[in-house]
């Protein structure tokens, strides 16, 4: 049985991607986190670069697909997506690269609650006083666009320095790791599975 085969028996999808297929899903997850950045930088630059008003900012899809900027639903499906990414990938992590993972998903949990709350507002028609829109709790001190590049940023600055001290391990991390993100790790599963 392959270490593949026997970490999917074992633990599932978590343990498959978690061990031989880490790189991969890492990966594709960094490919999602790096277009939603994108749609929020295209914005940014329609506003403070083109001098675009606020509600015709809306980012790179948002322009042949208004009604994605406004959808509570999207915006929260893509807080849950973050946050599932950073808890399913995150046992493939091991020493200090874990640390600052579990920091973005802390953070992220947090922004979760935020879309929750958005979302929420939507769905029962409740506003807070003195809003005439859906509104989350940093919202009322952060304007939208930039409480959500704020968020994003302080997500996405200590997932790179996990995925940079995960890809760079030192001696006593390159021995705990099990995913195949290394070329040690590599080695470690090839063995592995030559050895089943």
């Amino acid at each position: 049985m392959t270490v593949a085969k026997e970490q999917s028996a074992r633990g599932g999808v978590l343990g498959a991607i978690n061990t031989a297929h880490h790189r991969a899903v890492l990966g594709l997850y960094m490919l999602i986190v790096l277009a939603h950045w994108a749609e929020h930088l295209v914005q940014a630059y329609q506003i403070w670069v083109l001098g675009w008003a606020r509600p015709q900012a809306r980012g790179v899809l948002g322009m042949p697909f208004p009604w994605l900027v406004s959808s509570e639903w999207l915006h929260y499906a893509y807080a849950i997506i973050m946050l599932i990414g950073l808890f399913a990938l995150r046992p493939g992590f091991v020493g200090r690269a874990r640390t600052w993972w579990t920091v973005a998903l802390v953070i992220q949990f947090w922004h979760h609650v935020e879309h929750l709350f958005l979302l929420l507002q939507v769905q029962v028609g409740f506003l807070l006083p003195g809003t005439a829109v859906p509104t989350s709790f940093a919202q009322l001190l952060i304007p939208r666009v930039e409480l959500h590049l704020f968020y994003n940023s302080i997500v996405f600055v200590p997932m790179l320095i996990a995925m940079y001290l995960h890809l760079r391990p030192n001696d006593r991390e390159k021995m705990m790791a099990r995913c195949n993100c290394t070329p040690e790790g590599r080695r470690r599963l090839a063995l592995a599975n030559s050895g089943s």
